[in-house]
């Protein structure tokens, strides 16, 4: 375990995984939404599979004994990306990235409904509070001024956190049973198969440059999906999970030096009330986790 260096990993997976988002909205006026997920996630498995190989994980990156799993997990990941990719063209960097902060809550509640975890009072009041702060968040986007195109996009992205979610109880189910390298390569695998069966629905043919920046969006998911996995490692998901929320630094820098955008006043009220409800779920999470093993070991002497 080394924290510090563990913290430093998942704020560079941010950092990376904001730079992604910056070329997938730069690219997201001249191509449709099916190219750009297939580049994201075929060219994302260059460094994935590196990574594998690095690690000597390659041989089990193939193995599975639930493809089942994989196909449905990879699906409802594909309809996330198809979704967050939409809402980065409707919406602003910031206000996007703001949208995804519901994904925790959603995915407290499926675990509830799911996987039968218990999930008690304080918890439930957190989610509630955060739920507020979506409504507060969201009101920029529905109301008479933000015109049809912006609440679209705002819908997408509240899709898009659902079906991350269910991407997120699929994968705790596989973990069970699955390596770390076989759920990467068949997400990434299954992904790009997705977005290469868009082909007929109007691909458009890349500059250099263009095509440059492509392939930029995929190597950066790959590598900030490296960073990632690589912080847990090193450091308790109770620890540098609340770090997540560092991207919305850097989506509204990159948003207002590249783009201009400033995100509303209710965006960033509504996006500190649902970071501030994750946070709590975090830390509950992590003290009746310390409470069981406590408990264990008692039991244990």
């Amino acid at each position: 375990m080394n924290t510090v260096l563990g913290i430093f990993l998942k704020v560079a997976a941010t950092l990376v995984f904001a730079l992604m988002s910056l070329t997938v909205k730069w690219l997201s006026n001249d191509f449709p939404t099916g190219q750009l997920v297939f580049f994201r996630s075929a060219f994302a498995l260059i460094p994935l599979m590196m990574w594998i190989g690095w690690t000597s994980e390659l041989r089990d990156a193939f193995y599975t004994k639930n493809l089942k799993g994989h196909i449905l997990r990879s699906l409802a990941g594909v309809g996330g990306m198809f979704m967050s990719f939409g809402a980065l063209h409707y919406l602003s960097l910031p206000d996007a990235t703001a949208i995804t902060y519901i994904t925790p809550l959603s995915v407290t509640v499926l675990g509830a409904v799911l996987l039968g975890e218990t999930v008690r009072v304080w918890r439930w009041t957190a989610i509630g509070v955060g739920f507020s702060g979506v409504l507060i968040m969201l009101s920029p986007f529905l109301g008479a001024s933000g015109g049809p195109d912006v609440a679209f996009g705002a819908m997408l992205g509240l899709i898009g956190t659902v079906f991350s979610a269910f991407a997120s109880i699929a994968i705790r189910k596989l973990s069970g049973t699955e390596k770390t390298g076989a759920i990467v390569f068949y997400f990434s695998l299954i992904t790009s198969l997705s977005g290469l069966l868009t082909i007929g629905f109007g691909w458009k043919m890349p500059t250099t440059t263009q095509f440059g920046l492509l392939v930029l969006a995929g190597f950066l998911g790959g590598v900030g999906q490296i960073l990632h996995t690589a912080s847990i490692r090193f450091a308790p998901v109770s620890v540098v999970a609340p770090f997540e929320y560092v991207t919305l630094i850097w989506a509204t820098l990159f948003g207002y030096v590249v783009f201009g955008d400033v995100p509303a006043p209710a965006v960033l009220i509504g996006a500190s009330i649902v970071i501030a409800a994750g946070l709590f779920i975090v830390y509950r999470e992590r003290q009746l986790g310390i409470a069981e093993r406590r408990a264990q070991d008692s039991t244990a002497e």
